[in-house]
C-alpha cells in the first residue's frame, strides 16, 4: 500500500510505501518519517535502527542504539545561522556535531549530492536524536562563515572544538562526505602499507587529512564516559579513525587492526565508533 508524500523542503510530490519507517525524497534526499499509523511490534533490546535510513546499514544499525532517539517538530528549510557553536563562550552542549561536505565544486572532481548528505545528516541527529543547532558546525563551500568553508585548517580547528572539554555523558558526531585517498606509510603503523586520507577542498595546495592526525585529534582525547559516532563517506575510509578493531562485513566478525609497529591507538576511557562508505582499498560512487 502506498501513500502520497510532499517534501516539507522542496515541496515534491511523491508516492512511498506505508511500511516504511524512513522515507527520503527522491529529490532532494531530504529525509522524512513516516507517520502514518502500523501495527507492529516495538523494537527490543534499545534497538533504534529502524529509524536509520537504510543508505548507512545494518552496522548503523548496531553501533548508532547507544543515541537515544526523540521526537521533533517538522524542519522548514535551512538558512545558515549568522553565528555558530565558535561563538559559544559558555560550556558546550553535551551533544555536539561536526558534519562536513565538500564538493570541490571549482574542479574536475567535483561531487555533487555531499551538501544534500550533510543536511539530511543534520535533519536526523536534530529530528531524532535532540541535536541543536547551535552545538553543531556545517562545514559546506556555500557557508557564508569562512570559518566554516570546508578547507584543512577548518576541518582540524573544528575537529578540535568537537572533542573540547569533553566529559562523561558526551554524545559527539563526525560526519565527512567528500574525497579519500590514501599514501605510503612511513610509520609503520598500519597493516596494509597505507595512511587512509580525507580531501579539503584546498587539499592540493595545503595537504590531506591523514587518518593518524583524526585519530590523534578526536579519538585519543575521548574519556570515560564519552562516545564518538564518526560516519565517513568517501574513498579508502575503512579505517580512518586508525581504531584498533574493525567490523568484517562479509566475515561478520570483529578483527585486529593493533598497527605493527606497537603504536597505541586506543582512547582515553571513551568509545569511539566509525561507520565507514567502503574499505580502505575500495572506493564509494557520487550520487545526487
Amino acid at each position: 500500500m502506498e501513500i502520497k508524500i510532499i517534501c516539507h523542503r522542496c515541496k515534491q510530490k511523491f508516492s512511498a510505501s506505508t511500511t516504511s519507517e524512513i522515507i527520503i525524497c527522491p529529490q532532494c534526499r531530504t529525509v522524512i518519517p513516516n507517520r502514518t499509523p502500523r501495527k507492529q511490534s516495538p523494537p527490543s533490546g534499545g534497538d533504534y535502527g529502524s529509524s536509520i535510513p537504510s543508505l548507512i546499514g545494518n552496522l548503523l544499525k548496531k553501533l548508532c542504539h547507544a543515541l537515544k532517539p526523540a521526537t521533533a517538530p517538522a524542519l522548514s528549510s535551512f538558512v545558515y545561522p549568522k553565528s555558530c557553536g565558535l561563538d559559544n563562550v559558555g560550556a558546550l552542549g553535551n551533544k555536539r556535531a561536526v558534519l562536513c561536505g565538500v564538493s570541490y565544486k571549482k574542479w574536475k572532481y567535483k561531487l555533487k549530492g555531499t551538501i544534500n548528505d550533510v543536511f539530511n545528516m543534520r535533519d536526523l541527529l536534530i529530528r531524532y536524536y535532540e541535536y541543536r543547532d547551535e552545538n553543531m558546525l556545517i562545514l559546506t563551500e556555500e557557508q557564508p562563515d569562512a570559518r566554516l568553508i570546508p578547507t584543512k585548517a577548518n576541518i582540524e580547528s573544528s575537529l578540535k572544538w568537537l572533542v573540547k572539554d569533553c566529559r562523561s555523558g558526551d554524545s559527539l558526531v563526525f560526519y565527512y562526505s567528500g574525497h579519500g585517498l590514501r599514501q605510503p606509510d612511513f610509520e609503520g603503523d598500519e597493516i596494509d602499507g597505507f595512511d587512509e586520507t580525507i580531501c579539503p577542498v584546498d587539499f592540493l595546495k595545503e595537504g590531506m587529512i591523514v587518518d593518524n592526525d583524526i585519530y590523534a585529534t578526536i579519538v585519543q582525547p575521548l574519556t570515560e564516559g564519552v562516545r564518538l559516532h564518526a560516519i565517513v563517506d568517501a574513498c579508502h575510509s575503512g579505517t580512518i579513525l586508525d581504531l584498533e578493531h574493525y567490523y568484517d562485513n562479509n566475515e561478520q566478525q570483529w578483527k585486529d587492526n593493533k598497527p605493527p609497529s606497537g603504536a597505541r591507538k586506543q582512547t582515553s576511557g571513551g568509545k569511539a565508533y566509525c561507520i565507514s562508505a567502503c574499505e580502505d582499498d575500495q572506493v564509494a560512487a557520487d550520487t545526487t
